[in-house]
This record gives C-alpha cells, sequence and structure tokens, in this order.
C-alpha cells in the first residue's frame, strides 16, 4: 500500500513538472544578437530624430527573462531562475531602436541633442517610447510567444515646450521556437525588429 502510495504522489508531482517551461540549468546571459543588415547601404536622409531613454516601470526595470502561463495564471509575471538580459530591456529596445533608425536619419541622445542647440541647430523632434509588456506569454506547456506592447509618442522640440505630433501603441507577438527561456529570447527579439520596422515606417507618414 505504502509503495502504490509513493507511485501515486510521483506521477502527480511529475505532471505538475510538465506545466512549466523548461528553465536553463546553468545561468545564462541573452541579448537580441546583432541587428539584420540593412537592404542596401544608405547615407540617412531623414531629419534628425532625439530618441531618449525607453521608458519602463516595475518589473521591466530588471534584467529578469519574463514569462507568463496564459493557460494557468495570465496575471502573474514569472521570472525564468538561470536566464537573464544583459541589459535591462528598456536599454535592449532603445539600441534596436536605434540601430533601425539611424537607417535613415540620424537619431541622437540628450547629449548629442544639446550640443546641437547650444550650436544654434534648430531642435530635432523628440520621439519617446514607453515599454508596457515584454515577455514570452505560454498558450499550452509548449507553444509560447513573445509579446511586446510599446507606445510611441513623436513631439516637437519648441522653445516654449514640447507640443505633441502623433502618439502611436504597438502590439506585436510572434511565436517561439521552443518552449523554453531561448526560444523566448528568440521570439521578443523578432517581435522587436517587426515593432522596429513598424515604427519606421509609422515615422515616414509623419
Amino acid at each position: 500500500m505504502m509503495r502504490r502510495r509513493a507511485v501515486v504522489l510521483l506521477g502527480v508531482a511529475l505532471a505538475g513538472c510538465k506545466s512549466l517551461p523548461d528553465k536553463p540549468k546553468a545561468q545564462t546571459m541573452y541579448d537580441f544578437g546583432p541587428a539584420a543588415a540593412a537592404a542596401t547601404a544608405t547615407v540617412p536622409q531623414r531629419p534628425a530624430l532625439l530618441l531618449p531613454e525607453v521608458e519602463v516601470s516595475g518589473v521591466l526595470e530588471t534584467t529578469a527573462l519574463l514569462y507568463r502561463l496564459g493557460y494557468e495564471d495570465p496575471y502573474q509575471l514569472r521570472p525564468y531562475a538561470f536566464a537573464r538580459w544583459s541589459a535591462a530591456p528598456g536599454q535592449l529596445v532603445r539600441q534596436r531602436l536605434r540601430d533601425v533608425l539611424g537607417r535613415e536619419r540620424p537619431v541622437l541622445d540628450q547629449s548629442a541633442a544639446a550640443a546641437l542647440a547650444r550650436r544654434g541647430g534648430t531642435p530635432p523632434p523628440v520621439l519617446r517610447v514607453e515599454l508596457e509588456e515584454f515577455s514570452q506569454l505560454f498558450d499550452s506547456p509548449r507553444e509560447s510567444q513573445g509579446v511586446l506592447r510599446l507606445r510611441a509618442t513623436l513631439l516637437e522640440n519648441t522653445s516654449g515646450g514640447e507640443r505633441l505630433l502623433a502618439q502611436r501603441s504597438f502590439d506585436v507577438r510572434r511565436p517561439a521556437p521552443s518552449a523554453d527561456a531561448p526560444g523566448g529570447v528568440r521570439a521578443l527579439t523578432a517581435a522587436v525588429d517587426a515593432a522596429a520596422a513598424d515604427l519606421a515606417a509609422w515615422l515616414r507618414e509623419r
């Protein structure tokens, strides 16, 4: 009887383990990898743009690689124990946006924009980006997607302060190739690249 009960309890424990994604067994650090090369080498022709630090809040201020079990509790964010980003998500997203947008225009930070203003140049428009969601969502124990949600606000830099020109939210999802942290990294990287391309197209229309 005791042996049968032990077998049953072991079966329940193993079934519970299947509801969680595969986890790295050693500490691993990730980034987005190198940005894809542009189709053709071009010299930036569009007006310069000021891109401040991407705004984040709460757990996105850390380097944790996050996931949600959508089929159990989609409201709970969970960190992978042994997988982390090489920098906070906001920093990684800003660098990738700068890489992509920089193919068409100069992309400045705060110090470069201030130096331009001191030399009497026209203040460039400001693109403020808020990162609202950045996680791997598991629809089932073996299927997941990278979810990226951000809000972009384009502002004119005037002597009287910033004036709103346009605003848009981007919600991008890409399937993960595997049900683990590496799969989540690849899905989120693809989502960032797609959002950057969408953002560049949106700015061309402004």
